[in-house]
């Protein structure tokens, strides 16, 4: 039999998701500020793009926390 839906912490897991992405998206920021003559285009493209990902998914976590409010 399956489990019954639990969702009573699903807020506070989302807030998680969402302060641990937004981390991850300044330390790339921070990372590109501090080495942008360093690195390879390429690798900027990419920090970039994932950024860009990352941004997406805060988004996402916002909307499905007040879907779970």
């Amino acid at each position: 039999m399956a489990k019954p839906d639990n969702r009573e912490d699903n807020e506070v897991h989302l807030q998680k998701h969402i302060d641990h992405t937004e981390a991850n998206l300044q330390e790339a920021e921070d990372y590109l500020d501090e080495h942008a003559e360093e690195i390879t285009s390429e690798e900027k493209q990419q920090i970039e793009a994932k950024n860009e990902r990352r941004k997406n998914s805060i988004e996402g976590f916002i909307e499905e926390k007040k879907d779970e409010a």
